[in-house]
């Protein structure tokens, strides 16, 4: 390949527009086995509940955050895709309400590409990473036909102030940090049909931090019931895995959600990534959508997100100080509804 012609990256990749993630009802079946084993105690959070990241307590002080994310390019520039990648590592430390230790480079790489834009890549990873305070300590990388980039990442969280997806109650706002979208504008980019304003809003929230929208919701305390953050299962899909592990009810009101430029165009100009047929068919019998939601709104509640927003359930009381606040700009979105005795009974409503 010509070092005077930058690659298409995502031309590279068999999955590109998404985190490329399994299945969530796939991972689920092949999770259950290992749920039944022992774990310490000390694990706070590990394979026994659906979250974020997992949690082992040090002291009564500290408990260590770890998780790994990685994926095929969703942009062609190479920098743009390792701040991307690296930006959506981080968030799970953030969903957890911790702050960041180190990282690790996890790298997939073809023999035939260039190794300036590998070392593009890791330069976008290693600027995400400073802006989050701290620094790549390493990483490991294999040859693969496929490019693909992420971090596994070490951070750090009080024990008694871990946010987990469990614990949203009845009656409580649910709200979100970022606007959705990053599928339909990734594919539509990939596809040769986004407009360059349009790509680069998006490229500003997948590369935007969640580390603020996480330091105000800790320091909310007992107010915030319930975090995670929006990735390839699209806004329902971890709506539903917060909802299950809560046993609630979940009603969404889609005027309310905020979406990147243009995303209903490029939706109805095709440009859906393969994850939302599959996050459709995941949610099937637990979602009720309003009989006014066209195909094309159907399209955005089921797009899969790469870096998304952290989503939240919160005291009612907390949303004043959280909307009136100039850092981060939250969305007002829905509502926990009922509780239900019997996880198979959750059910989100849109309307």
């Amino acid at each position: 390949m010509s070092s005077n012609q930058p690659p298409r990256l995502t031309a590279l990749a068999d999955c590109a527009g998404c985190a490329a993630k399994i299945g969530a009802d796939l991972l689920a079946e092949v999770l259950r086995p290992l749920r039944q084993r022992l774990a310490p105690s000390q694990l706070l959070v590990g394979l026994g509940a659906i979250d974020d990241a997992a949690v082992y307590r040090i002291n009564d002080q500290q408990a260590v955050i770890s998780t790994a994310d990685f994926f095929p390019p969703v942009v062609d520039d190479p920098y743009t895709f390792g701040s991307i990648a690296a930006a959506n590592a981080l968030s799970d430390v953030y969903a957890m309400g911790g702050q960041v230790l180190m990282a690790i480079n996890l790298v997939a790489w073809p023999e035939d590409l260039e190794s300036s834009v590998l070392s593009e890549v890791l330069r976008g990873g290693m600027n995400i990473v400073e802006q989050a305070g701290s620094v790549i300590a390493g990483g490991h990388s294999i040859s693969d036909r496929e490019p693909k980039y992420g971090l596994a990442v070490t951070g750090l969280v009080h024990p008694d102030h871990i946010l987990t997806k469990g614990g949203a109650r009845p009656g409580d706002v649910l709200i979100l940090s970022k606007p959705l979208g990053t599928g339909l504008l990734t594919t539509a980019q990939k596809r040769g049909k986004v407009h360059e304003d349009d790509m680069a809003a998006a490229v500003r929230s997948m590369t935007t931090l969640n580390r603020r929208a996480s330091e105000l919701l800790v320091q909310a305390g007992s107010a915030v019931h319930a975090v995670t953050d929006i990735t390839g299962f699209s806004l329902l899909g971890h709506a539903w895995e917060m909802a299950a592990q809560s046993l609630t009810a979940m009603r969404f009101d889609y005027a309310s959600l905020p979406l990147l430029p243009n995303v209903r165009v490029y939706a109805e100009a095709g440009c859906v990534p393969g994850g939302t047929g599959r996050n459709r068919r995941s949610l099937n019998g637990r979602v009720q959508l309003g009989s006014h939601l066209s195909e094309l709104d159907q399209a955005v509640l089921f797009d899969p997100q790469t870096s998304g927003g952290l989503f939240a359930a919160i005291d009612p009381a907390l949303w004043s100080t959280l909307e009136a606040q100039q850092e981060v700009t939250f969305w007002r979105i829905g509502e926990v509804g009922e509780k239900v005795n019997d996880q198979q009974q959750v059910i989100l409503t849109v309307q």
